[in-house]
């Protein structure tokens, strides 16, 4: 845990500098969180194992707004470290595997643990309904009403279809995730 609790440390070190809008990136396991975050950054499809603590990268969705996007482990024996994250979050995208309907109650779930945080409180929420391209994946509104998002009346949030291996609907979502934000923090 030593060297888990120093990365994070070097790593919010070099990304706490002003003008940076810091970005959660959750979701269960296999839902598609790396692949979605290294798609914008690199704009290629990167094929990844599952991840094993965190990643984070600066992106910039539209001109003069940098996000530093955290990207944390989806594996249930690694959720219970999300918590460590929400300190200063300002924008939080949700993935979701839409094409695996029989998760969608757990996704639910760690969602509404995530947003009752008093760290996470007002915090804008885009859930990226991911795999859109599969035959069986749910639409966008299915996925809303699966997470009970009509429910949530506390922040503003937004659901944008999508597929991390062609890109579609990834732009949208930062571009959305930037609205938002600004929209929310407006100064």
């Amino acid at each position: 845990m030593g060297v888990f609790a120093s990365r994070v440390f070097q790593a919010l070190q070099r990304f706490s500098s002003g003008g940076n809008i810091r970005v959660l990136l959750l979701g269960l396991d296999a839902a598609g969180k790396t692949t979605i975050l290294y798609k914008v950054k690199l704009n290629e499809t990167v094929y990844t194992i599952p991840t094993i603590g965190f990643n984070v990268e600066s992106l910039s969705p539209v001109k003069g707004l940098n996000f530093i996007v955290w990207d944390v482990a989806g594996q249930d024996k690694f959720r219970y470290l999300w918590r460590y994250y929400y300190t200063g979050t300002q924008g939080l995208l949700y993935v979701v595997d839409s094409a695996d309907r029989v998760r969608l109650e757990e996704a639910r779930e760690e969602l509404l643990t995530i947003i009752k945080s008093p760290d996470m409180e007002r915090v804008p929420l885009v859930v990226v309904a991911n795999k859109q391209d599969m035959t069986e994946a749910l639409t966008t509104s299915e996925v809303a009403d699966g997470l009970g998002l009509r429910e949530i009346t506390d922040r503003k949030w937004y659901v944008q279809g999508a597929c991390a291996e062609t890109g579609d609907g990834i732009y949208e979502s930062m571009q959305e995730m930037a609205r938002l934000v600004k929209e929310v923090y407006k100064k």
